[in-house]
């Protein structure tokens, strides 16, 4: 994979994705990913952290999952828009969400979770992995 470059929508928080790393994308529908978002999904290309350099500053809010554990996404206190995320349950990794690349050919999900409140009329192909809650689920 070639150099990354995700943004906020002002510009004042970055996300810069090393060469070569590769992402483990997923769609996730939970209730948490929706209202994040304000779409009806959160997708998130997830990378090492080691591949990822941020940039700028960013207000963090973190919340409880459904195993107990705890989500926490750095958003840009000028725009609001989320650059990054991290979770307690893979702290080796961070991810961005795909809109913060505004890269239409950004590939396909690896896997979309949480699809017991998935809306209805959300297709993704066919060949997806799909689970109803998280990917241990």
């Amino acid at each position: 994979m070639p150099k990354r470059h995700a943004s906020c929508q002002c510009g004042a928080l970055t996300a810069e994705i090393a060469d070569g790393a590769e992402a483990a994308t997923v769609v996730c529908h939970c209730i948490d990913c929706q209202r994040r978002s304000g779409s009806p999904f959160g997708a998130i290309a997830y990378y090492p952290k080691d591949k990822v350099t941020l940039a700028g500053e960013a207000t963090e809010f973190t919340r409880p999952t459904d195993e107990g554990r705890t989500f926490t996404t750095g958003f840009c206190p000028a725009c609001g828009s989320t650059v990054w995320a991290r979770a307690d349950k893979h702290p080796t990794m961070i991810g961005v969400p795909l809109g913060a690349f505004a890269d239409p050919l950004f590939g396909k999900p690896a896997r979309s979770v949480y699809e017991r409140s998935k809306h209805y009329w959300v297709a993704l192909p066919a060949n997806v992995p799909r689970h109803p809650m998280g990917r241990n689920t």
